[in-house]
């Protein structure tokens, strides 16, 4: 994949988007590898041009408790470039250290097939051209963007183990590629305020945390 500028319509992904997102991801489910596979496989299975799809495809693992290591640091980090890309109007790149990463194929495939049954849900509250004016371009747009490279750092974050510290930022992706796609300025308002939840819920782990250590520091001293 080259740094060349994208197109103007750097949305157009939407218009080659099926019925609804779970058709279209289900679909890829049937495409992916059945040994190891990596996160070029998962760009390949899903298009390169689908790229709101495919940040929704990476966060859909994190829907349910599956632990696979290493895999929120190379998701994470693909969202956060994908958002750059459109930010900036370039064609999608990934370095070839995250792209060529091989993954177990087997719990991922059943993570995201048990993720679907959120998907479908999460599908019903979207509503195509919804409040466009939050999804137009300018301003709007701008935001949007880097608030899902703002959701893909916050998947990064090395809080794997703790419950929700994937689920929360990963249901903020979600909702914005997903108002993005369809021009729904609901499910963008949904992602914004999942981003505000994960915020807040990470400043409380920090906290308990750290009076945690005072704790124990006391008691050791």
């Amino acid at each position: 994949m080259t740094n060349e500028r994208m197109p103007a319509a750097a949305d157009a992904d939407a218009l080659d988007a099926p019925d609804t997102l779970v058709e279209h991801i289900e679909r890829v489910l049937t495409t992916l590898p059945e040994q190891d596979l990596t996160l070029h496989d998962i760009v390949e299975a899903v298009g390169p041009d689908s790229l709101m799809l495919l940040t929704i495809f990476l966060s859909l693992i994190f829907l349910v408790p599956v632990s696979i290591p290493g895999v929120s640091t190379a998701f994470g980090l693909a969202i956060v470039l994908i958002g750059l890309t459109r930010t900036f109007q370039r064609k999608p790149w990934l370095p070839q250290r995250i792209a060529r990463r091989r993954l177990a194929a087997a719990p991922l495939r059943a993570g995201l097939q048990r993720a679907t049954v959120w998907l479908h849900r999460i599908d019903r509250l979207s509503r195509p051209h919804r409040w466009p004016w939050l999804s137009s371009h300018g301003p709007a747009t701008l935001c949007n963007n880097l608030a899902l490279v703002f959701a893909g750092l916050l998947l990064m974050m090395p809080f794997g183990l703790i419950p929700f510290s994937n689920t929360l930022p990963a249901l903020a992706v979600i909702f914005l590629s997903a108002g993005m796609m369809q021009r729904d300025g609901l499910a963008l308002l949904l992602g914004y305020a999942a981003v505000c939840l994960t915020l807040l819920y990470f400043a409380l782990l920090i906290t308990a945390g750290g009076a945690t250590l005072m704790e124990v520091w006391q008691w050791m001293g």
